[in-house]
Order: C-alpha cells, then structure tokens, then sequence
C-alpha cells in the first residue's frame, strides 16, 4: 500500500524524518555531542541548539534533504514511487508539479547517495554479463549523433556505448548484485569474485571466453554450461537467475529511455535498494528508504 498518510503533508513527512533520524537517540551532526536541547522550530521541523558546539540545527543538516527548495513530502513521494513503481522522472514531473530539471537533480542526488553493494560471496556463485545502450545523453557532443543500433555483431563494449554489466547470484546468502563494469574481461570477473569465504567457490557460468581462467585457478571451481552447443542446465549448473535478475535490471532502465553511461551505476543502486523493499508494507518501505540517505 501507498503511505498516504505519511506523505499528506510537509509536516507529516518531517514528523516521520524525525522518528527515522533520531531513532537511536539524539545528538549533533556536526560535534556527534549529545548535549543537545529543543531551540525553537524551522517551518515544520525541530530546531536544536548543541551545548558543545553552540550551533544550532534541524532535522533535515546535513542530510540529502538539507536546503531542498522542494518540500520533504514531494521529495519523499518521489524517492517512494521512483524505487516502487519504477516512476521516471517525466511522468513525476507531472504527478507533484516541480520542475523537470529540479526533480532530475535531486532524485540523483538521492541514487548517488546510496552505499555501493558490499560483495561479500557464500557460494555456489552464479555470474553472466549482458549489455545496455548507454551513450552520452545530456552531455554537448563533439561529433553527430550515432544510430542507436550496433554497427556490428557482438559483443558491446564501453567505448562503443554498450558497457557490460555483471549479474551475480549467491545462491549460499541469496544476496544479487547488479555491477556495471567498462570492460567484460578476466580482471574485471576476478575482481567481482575475490571476496569469498570458502578456500574453493563453485562458480556457474556460460561459456564466455573470460571465465576460461578461472578454470586454471584453485580458488574456483568452475562449472559451465555452454549455450553455443544448445546447453542451459546441466545439475545444478546454470545461469538462468542471473538471467532473469538481468531482465528485471533491463525494465528497470527502460522507462528513463537511455542512461548516460557516466551515471549508469547510480541508477542501478537504486535498482538493488528496490528488491529489499519490494515485499514491505509501504510504511517501512519508505523508512528504509529514508534510514538509506541519512
């Protein structure tokens, strides 16, 4: 359900900031001083004056929500329906009645704002790669434009505006991460690999050239399942979740109508954000979001 009733009004939304920001007690955020007392009110917010430090501040210092000239409910609605409904930033426009240009700013202020996944491997491990177009949208350009189809079969690549992403499936924590990536090679798949637990992690692949390598490696057991050769399963090995997260990572992307390729791992955090809220009742789905930013 839609948190209406959190997100009436400006002084419903600061109410529920407070609740989130200060819910393991009070204290500064400049001096972390928690000899801290009530000083008055900013509009609908708190002010606070620091013993300490003897400066004041509210609830939304030094926050992403920090001298927004949209209001914390707007902003909140689209954090809200923006990871939720996958709402791009035209049709928000449209919704709450602030500027294109405003609204863009500030919703990827908040997908900057989210921490990087930490990838942290159990194991087995499924990895595969796919590809989106992601070129130099809303930049000046020094030459004309391109056409938006490849020029030539295979495999894309940064530089030609089709930067690989990697898909990886934990199947031990059930944890997925979506990583764009500037080039599909044996160091980037090592990279994305090395920070495992066992001594040997079972890995899952396809038959792509740049997990050959792991195959020399005993710290990887690798097992492939060949597609070329009209191969998908064999046991347990395959790669059809990590095809499947990477088909939900695409939809995602679609209705922004290209992402320039410099922001493409911004708009992808949002993306991993989305599955851990996607099962919670709109209340603590949009605390989480807020818990997220602070």
């Amino acid at each position: 359900m839609f948190p209406f009733e959190l997100l009436s009004s400006e002084a419903s939304a600061a109410n529920l900031l407070e609740q989130v920001r200060w819910r393991e007690g009070l204290c500064c955020p400049r001096c972390r001083s928690e000899s801290v007392i009530k000083h008055g009110s900013y509009r609908e917010y708190q002010r606070y004056l620091c013993k300490d430090c003897d400066r004041t501040f509210n609830d939304k210092t030094g926050t992403i929500f920090a001298h927004a000239k949209i209001g914390l409910d707007k902003l909140l609605f689209a954090f809200y329906s923006f990871l939720r409904f996958n709402t791009s930033i035209r049709q928000l426009d449209a919704e709450i009645d602030v500027s294109y240009r405003s609204l863009r700013r500030r919703v990827e202020q908040f997908a900057r704002t989210l921490d990087a996944p930490s990838i942290n491997l159990v194991g087995p491990v499924e990895i595969d790669e796919f590809y989106v177009s992601a070129g130099k949208k809303g930049r000046e350009r020094d030459q004309e434009s391109r056409s938006r189809a490849l020029s030539k079969r295979g495999r894309g690549t940064y530089e030609e505006d089709k930067p690989p992403v990697f898909t990886l499936v934990d199947r031990g924590s059930d944890h997925r991460y979506v990583v764009p990536a500037k080039s599909a090679d044996e160091a980037t798949v090592r990279l994305l690999l090395d920070n495992h637990e066992k001594e040997s992690l079972t890995v899952y692949t396809d038959g792509f050239r740049a997990y050959d390598p792991l195959d020399d490696d005993e710290s990887f057991h690798r097992e492939a399942v060949i597609h070329g050769d009209g191969e998908y399963v064999d046991g347990d090995a395959h790669v059809n979740t990590c095809e499947s997260h990477a088909s939900l990572a695409r939809r995602w992307l679609s209705p922004h109508r290209g992402v320039s390729k410099d922001k493409l791992t911004a708009y992808l955090r949002p993306f991993q954000l989305r599955r851990r809220i996607l099962r919670k009742p709109g209340r603590e789905a949009l605390k989480q979001i807020i818990r997220e930013v602070i």
